[in-house]
């Protein structure tokens, strides 16, 4: 099959104007201009686009599709500890069945928006045999064990059974105030055993900071009051805590052989010397839109970009955000960030989460031998190409992805 565009933005390379793909199976064999491509497959099927721009399948780099079915249900509240509160509220009334159609609805969602792959977190791993995949996804169980942390390793390893009916599957510990570091280390056991990801919320909120760098806040009050052990409180960053939780199962400051940080909304001086004596630079997945929800301390992009990070975006879940769609996003990171250009914030959602999740060579540009995940917007040429693409804000013309395609 040939797939011919007006436009192939292939993010590995010059733009090919009256360009063509050529696919064999789920793979790209092909690359080049119309003519040139259709006479090395003379009798292939040819799918024309038209006046079209055909980009890599967009990735969302981290998601929760459980609360797809919460959206425009909470209202932004007062701090981090009430939304917390508010959506445990909600959660209560939901059953697995309501879980499996929210998963379900979150998918088609993100597929007519764009999106060909997804880092999933879901809290009901025994719900994965349940669901239509339409996209590539990775699933991370989201794990906490605050009111029972003596449980940590059966709390993992029951997960750990759960998920091995996933393609591509992770941990993920919740984050540092609701994952114990037993269950931490225990995550850094498996991912080292299995060579799989593990992702987690880090340093999002400022009640968080507060919380292990002062012993204080509203969210310390909160889960002091549901009984956690608070001995790992006023000492602290969340960063720094979590390197020496991390560093007791690999080598010191190494803390991305396996992990994805999702947030670092909250970020000291101190945080950032540590960060930058990491042996690797590690991927830190933002959500703009979920960001601007809860009212954050700004995102400091330039300076984990300066370090050498390897900065994705999110759409994080309908319980902060308005929907599921990746250009919309683009756009709010440029609307906050107006000196970054448009192609490295496609790369936030192509190339960069690509490399997150270890398909550096498989996803993310469209290049001969790289999985043929493939999206299709209109083009006009009336400005440039990239500002095109970001101000996108409509679903997708045409879509395949794992040889499924949408007219």
């Amino acid at each position: 099959m040939i797939v011919r565009a007006k436009l192939v933005v292939t993010m590995d390379g010059p733009l090919i104007e009256n360009g063509a793909v050529a696919i064999s199976g789920e793979r790209i064999v092909d690359v080049g201009k119309f003519p040139d491509v259709s006479a090395r497959y003379a009798s292939a099927e040819i799918i024309d686009l038209g006046e079209q721009a055909l980009l890599p399948g967009l990735i969302n780099a981290h998601c929760h599709l459980d609360y797809t079915c919460l959206r425009g249900k909470i209202p932004r509240q007062k701090s981090f500890p009430d939304w917390i509160g508010a959506i445990n509220a909600e959660k209560a009334k939901l059953s697995p069945d309501d879980y499996v159609r929210s998963i379900h609805e979150g998918f088609g969602e993100a597929k007519r928006f764009g999106t060909t792959a997804i880092a999933n977190l879901t809290a009901f791993p025994e719900l994965i045999s349940r669901i239509e995949r339409p996209i590539r996804t990775w699933w991370f169980a989201e794990l906490i064990d605050v009111r029972e942390p003596s449980r940590a390793n059966d709390i993992v390893d029951l997960a750990v059974e759960k998920l091995r009916v996933a393609e591509h599957w992770g941990l993920a510990p919740h984050a540092l105030f609701t994952a114990s570091a037993n269950l931490y280390r225990r995550c850094s056991e498996v991912a080292r055993r299995e060579n799989v990801l593990l992702t987690t919320h880090m340093a999002e909120s400022r009640e968080e900071m507060s919380m292990f760098r002062e012993a204080h806040g509203s969210l310390y009050e909160f889960l002091k009051g549901i009984r956690r052990e608070m001995n790992d409180c006023g000492a602290a960053t969340p960063i720094k805590r979590f390197s020496e939780i991390v560093r007791d199962v690999s080598a010191p400051l190494d803390m991305t052989k396996a992990w994805i940080l999702v947030h670092l909304n909250e970020m000291t001086d101190e945080d950032f010397e540590l960060l930058e004596k990491s042996s690797r630079k590690l991927s830190v997945i933002h959500c703009p839109r979920s960001h601007d929800y809860f009212g954050h301390s700004p995102f400091q992009f330039q300076k984990l970009n300066k370090l050498g990070f390897n900065v994705c975006l999110g759409t994080d879940s309908l319980a902060s955000n308005e929907d599921l769609s990746l250009f919309a996003e683009m756009r709010a990171f440029q609307e906050a960030f107006p000196i970054v250009g448009p192609e490295e914030i496609l790369r936030m959602v192509t190339i960069n989460p690509a490399r997150a999740l270890r398909q550096e060579n498989s996803l993310g540009k469209i290049r001969s031998g790289f999985s043929a995940d493939l999206i299709a917007i209109p083009f006009t040429t009336s400005k440039s190409v990239f500002d095109e693409i970001i101000e996108f804000d409509r679903p997708v013309s045409w879509s395949i992805t794992r040889r499924r395609s949408l007219a």
